[in-house]
């Protein structure tokens, strides 16, 4: 075969391999395979719906959010002060907002929460216990822990500043929550002193009596700032806790 002979042959085909057939059969060609589906892609119509309603939800839920936060920490005005019970239904206690380590001065005082009760033991007889320190309790609790629940950190001492924003110096109620802020504060006491069973097997908390133990920090060493370090505390009355409460009952 000469030169041309053999082109003429590559031309027809004679070149090319073939699936099956000899020289000059038609091609095998094959249309590619689709790729697969991946991610919401992969699911039917129904799931599909499905997940893109729950990713709206979501994000209306995130953007509600954002919005009660900003309306938290915005400058009193008009909306705030039309939805503000609204606004703080939402935000407290979960999401509270609290700058005081910025401004105006960072706290400079330690204030522990301590109690002490009046306990009928299984016997009959009546008896006082020493004085728990029920925020070095706490502490321990979240030493250690990267991730502590919002009630570790701060039920107690949240329940203390609403006794202390309605009640005066004195210990009276100063607004309509007193009464309110004097049950939330007892019935957390009362839960502590049960879980570490002040008053014995067979026992009941008949009273209790709390206190805050107030320490301002000490000054770094370069200050000169003048402080005293003694402790002050400040007692509450005895109050009578209720037969539902006695034992622990309020969990």
């Amino acid at each position: 075969m000469d030169a041309q002979g053999a082109k003429d042959t590559y031309d027809r085909g004679a070149g090319v391999p073939h699936a099956r057939g000899g020289p000059g059969a038609p091609l095998d060609v094959r249309a590619p395979l689709p790729e697969p589906r991946t991610g919401v892609a992969a699911l039917s119509p129904r799931h599909q719906v499905g997940v893109a309603l729950a990713l709206a939800v979501v994000a209306i839920a995130v953007c509600v959010h954002i919005g009660m936060v900003f309306l938290h920490v915005a400058p009193s005005n008009t909306v705030t002060k039309q939805h503000s019970e609204t606004i703080d239904d939402w935000i407290y206690p979960e999401f509270e907002q609290n700058w005081k380590l910025f401004a105006p001065n960072p706290l400079q005082q330690n204030i522990a929460v301590q109690v002490r009760a009046q306990v009928r033991t299984g016997d009959g007889s009546s008896r006082v216990t020493g004085w728990y320190d029920l925020s070095a309790q706490d502490g321990e609790a979240i030493d250690g822990n990267p991730l502590p629940s919002h009630t570790q950190q701060n039920e107690l001492r949240r329940a203390w500043d609403f006794f202390t924003a309605t009640h005066d110096g004195s210990n009276r109620p100063s607004g309509l929550r007193g009464a309110l802020s004097e049950t939330y504060l007892r019935r957390i006491v009362v839960l502590r002193l049960d879980r570490v069973d002040a008053a014995g097997p067979g026992g009941a908390v008949e009273r209790v009596q709390i206190r805050s133990r107030t320490t301002s920090v000490r000054p770094p060493d370069w200050s000169e700032e003048q402080i005293s370090l003694k402790p002050a505390y400040r007692e509450l009355p005895w109050w009578s806790v209720p037969d539902d409460e006695a034992a622990g009952g309020d969990r």
